[in-house]
């Protein structure tokens, strides 16, 4: 159960109280600008995010009957989230604090059927909400690079 404590809370982030869903996005554009700075995330970047979405299924299955449905410690659906939302955008600064102004804002405003996806059963209800809010960030993101709308 340890592992699953550990990893739903991304290391004991979610302990933190309020916020801790936008520490835990803080904390992985750290990881991923520290990893990929300069470049364009590689094959790998995608693997990665969804490794971490697959272990947030099961581990927000594992700690539902204890702590209860999408616990406010359960942070790792954040962080799966931002990982969607910076896949294939050039890894700089100013992309990384949009990615994570756009996700944060659609995590939190649950337009366009994100809301939903909270009603699946256990894991899924704590992940694909957060998985949705990326996917929108993300295509919003590379829009606005396309458009070169940040030159």
């Amino acid at each position: 159960m340890l592992f699953h404590k550990l990893t739903a809370t991304v290391f004991g982030l979610g302990y933190v109280g309020k916020g801790a869903g936008t520490v835990a996005a803080v904390f992985c554009c750290i990881c991923w600008y520290l990893a990929y700075a300069g470049n364009y995330p590689s094959l790998y970047s995608l693997i990665i995010t969804g490794i971490i979405i697959g272990i947030g299924i099961w581990s927000g299955n594992k700690v539902e009957p204890i702590w209860g449905k999408d616990h406010g410690r359960v942070v790792i659906d954040e962080v799966a989230g931002m990982c969607i939302s910076l896949l294939f955008i050039p890894v700089t600064i100013k992309y990384v604090i949009s990615a994570l102004i756009l996700f944060r804002f659609f995590d939190i405003s649950k337009p366009l059927f994100i809301k939903k996806l909270e009603f699946l059963p256990g894991g899924w209800g704590v992940m694909m909400d957060d998985v949705l809010a990326g996917i929108y960030a993300n295509i919003l993101l590379q829009t606005f690079i396309w458009f070169n709308i940040f030159i």
